[in-house]
């Protein structure tokens, strides 16, 4: 009899595992993939940690995560600083005075400001608009619209106003993406922060929850998978994006003078370049590059990103109503919760949840 299956060994089911562990409980975590630790995992290339689920960059402002995260890792100072790619125009991300000066010339604050105000839209109802709102209808169609519409599959004008209001917009010559205190990459790769978050937990790979379920005894499940899915889809699929993750070695020292460069353009099949040597300042005769394509998600791929317009939302809220009822079932992370998450976020809300 374990005290918790866990299910998911990403960060949520690893953090959660570690502070039960702690404390005396019998965990057993498992995963469907064949190796732990989520979305975080790497593989060394080359000499190169390769992030295989996407460029994942630590950032936080609260010191407590901070200090908690750094207890399995030690963290250079890598800065976040993308590159916009247009048709081969370069611009600067997030939208900042330097990419103001590329689009309108030399021009000050106080100009930015004044032509921003005049693009200004009242309770704006889409992405579209909350965009142009944001930063006017050149830098839209430029920066935003090629974007939105591969990494979602449908026109901005259809998806919600929430999505974009994650990205910043500053008046100062600053291409850190993140305004968090703290940021950086744990050098030596991630790895090791989920191989010692379940140091001396029983673990389990290959392991699909819904073929195992009734022959593991315990007395409670940390579930982290889809939410439809433990509920066999009763209300219907909730939507998600799922990604294709091409990687390519090239043997040359640098393919791109960054670390994630965005294809904006609508006619490019894939949304970014990720060049993986520069989030630890990998010194190598190669590089390795992973090209990211959005797709639509069907069962049997991996769901990334959900699609939290109002009909997905209704939707979810007639499981999260159902997981209520489940007492002995822990529900946590971006897929449990149908929510997008940063890192840090999850960390919290594990540690939240295993009462830390």
């Amino acid at each position: 009899m374990y005290d918790y299956l866990i299910v998911g060994s990403g960060l949520f089911g690893s953090v959660f595992a570690h502070e039960a562990h702690k404390r005396g409980k019998r965990c057993l975590v498992i995963d469907k993939r064949p190796h732990l630790g989520g979305n975080i995992h790497c593989e060394k290339i080359e000499g190169i940690n390769v992030h295989k689920y996407g460029a994942h960059i630590f950032h936080t402002n609260s010191e407590k995560i901070w200090n908690y995260i750094n207890q399995f890792a030690s963290f250079n100072n890598f800065i976040n600083s993308p590159i916009a790619n247009y048709k081969g125009e370069l611009y600067n991300l997030p939208f900042n005075m330097n990419t103001f000066e590329q689009f309108w010339g030399k021009i000050s604050v106080e100009e930015v400001k004044a032509k921003l105000e005049s693009f200004k839209i009242e309770n704006p109802q889409n992405l579209e608009e909350q965009a142009i709102s944001f930063v006017g209808p050149e830098i839209y169609q430029k920066l935003i619209y090629g974007y939105t519409l591969k990494q979602w599959g449908r026109e901005p004008r259809d998806l919600p106003a929430s999505i974009i209001r994650r990205i910043p917009v500053r008046f100062e010559y600053n291409n850190n993406y993140y305004n968090d205190r703290y940021q950086g990459i744990p050098i030596g790769g991630y790895n090791q922060i989920y191989e010692k978050l379940l140091e001396g937990i029983e673990t389990k790979v290959n392991c699909d929850f819904f073929e195992i379920k009734d022959q593991i005894k315990a007395k409670k499940v940390v579930y982290t998978g889809p939410i439809d899915r433990f509920f066999n889809y009763r209300f219907g699929e909730l939507e998600y994006r799922s990604l294709n993750f091409e990687e390519e070695i090239l043997a040359t020292e640098k393919f791109q003078n960054c670390a994630v460069t965005n294809y904006t353009d609508p006619e490019s099949p894939f949304t970014r370049i990720i060049e993986h040597k520069h989030f630890e300042f990998t010194q190598a005769p190669q590089t390795v590059i992973t090209r990211e394509f959005p797709k639509t998600w069907q069962k049997g791929l991996e769901p990334y990103y959900p699609v939290n317009d109002s009909k997905n939302q209704e939707r979810f809220k007639k499981y999260h109503d159902l997981s209520q009822k489940e007492s002995h079932v822990i529900f946590g992370g971006r897929l449990a919760e149908y929510r997008y998450y940063d890192m840090h976020q999850v960390i919290a809300a594990a540690l939240a949840a295993a009462g830390y």
